[in-house]
């Protein structure tokens, strides 16, 4: 049975969370499974990666932006392995270019075009743990990717479908899907199933447990889903094709998303086909555009509006600035 293991940033925080979960990954091995296990930079190491590059410029270039936050991930798979080793088990850590991950040349939100695994089936026939540094490929040009944020989730679940893993488990600090956030409402349900449609929705919405495009290539793969803690013994929820655990239920769960930006043109012309020439423009960007709403100005104009994740408002305006 080839699980795949995927432990967040908090997960790994410190030392101490790396040796915990050497040890969750250690018992999974000695249940008779092979692992193989993403993981992410610890807790913090992003930003203060992003913090180091913003001391030179505002702006640096994206290419480099890649070969420097890869490391974060990079230095946890080589802990993670090097703990493992000190149990007594035989680890190897990769990066997402020895893992098999080719990607787009989209520097710092890379797509994945192809994974081959065989160096990792190789390594599992050798009866070795694998641990993988999430969030990164490589390009045809052999220049180092990154997927964005969240792009952990994405690897550890194209790595399940290329391998046909029998399921894949994503660990946080969560331990599974609420029907919302419960430090925000006490009274939140945890669900024991929900589908892939009403995870994706929740993930969209801003829902951070899982990464939303994470979702979407599980739900395309076929690729059996659970969101769980690392620091709990939980079943967790299971994210699958239909979820059949609340009969009738019209809402599966509520979201506060606080990092949506509007976007919105004002006298936009009524010929056919510009709403559409709009959103490929975007689309092309590999921007995410969520709500879309559509009104008549006092004046009898057309407005059209739509919003975007904050990270992308700027971008979004540019290109709509040079929108013809």
């Amino acid at each position: 049975m080839v699980v795949v293991h995927k432990y967040g940033g908090t997960s790994v925080g410190d030392l101490d969370r790396i040796e915990n979960v050497a040890n969750r990954v250690a018992k999974a091995r000695e249940a008779g499974h092979d692992i193989v296990v993403v993981v992410s930079a610890m807790s913090g190491e992003t930003n203060k990666l992003i913090g180091y590059a913003e001391h030179f410029t505002s702006a640096p270039a994206k290419k480099e932006m890649d070969m420097l936050l890869s490391s974060g991930e990079r230095v946890t798979a080589a802990l993670l392995s090097i703990a493992l080793q000190s149990k007594g088990f035989d680890a190897v850590a990769m990066t997402g270019r020895q893992a098999g991950i080719v990607t787009d040349d989209t520097h710092t939100y890379a797509r994945i075009e192809s994974i081959d695994p065989t160096a990792m089936q190789n390594a599992i026939k050798e009866g070795k743990i694998i641990i993988v540094a999430g969030f990164q490929g490589i390009n045809k040009n052999g220049s180092v990717t990154t997927l964005g944020r969240g792009g952990s989730d994405l690897s550890a679940v194209a790595l399940a479908g290329a391998l046909k893993a029998d399921q894949c488990e994503i660990y946080s600090d969560v331990d599974g899907i609420y029907t919302t956030d419960p430090r925000i409402e006490p009274n939140a349900k945890k669900l024991d199933t929900i589908s892939y449609d009403e995870m994706l929705e929740l993930s969209s919405l801003g829902a951070k447990v899982l990464q939303n495009r994470s979702v979407e290539l599980a739900k395309k793969l076929n690729v059996k889903l659970y969101a769980k803690s690392s620091f709990s013994d939980n079943e967790g929820t299971l994210i699958t094709k239909e979820s059949n655990s609340m009969e009738e239920v019209l809402v599966s769960g509520v979201v506060l998303d606080k990092n949506q930006a509007r976007v919105t043109l004002r006298g936009v012309s009524d010929r056919p086909g510009i709403a559409a020439e709009i959103f490929t423009m975007l689309a092309e960007a590999n921007i995410n555009v969520d709500m879309i709403i559509q009104n008549m100005g006092t004046d009898g104009s057309t407005n059209l509006g739509f919003t975007v994740p904050h990270s992308d408002h700027e971008h979004a305006k540019k290109l709509m600035a040079s929108f013809d």
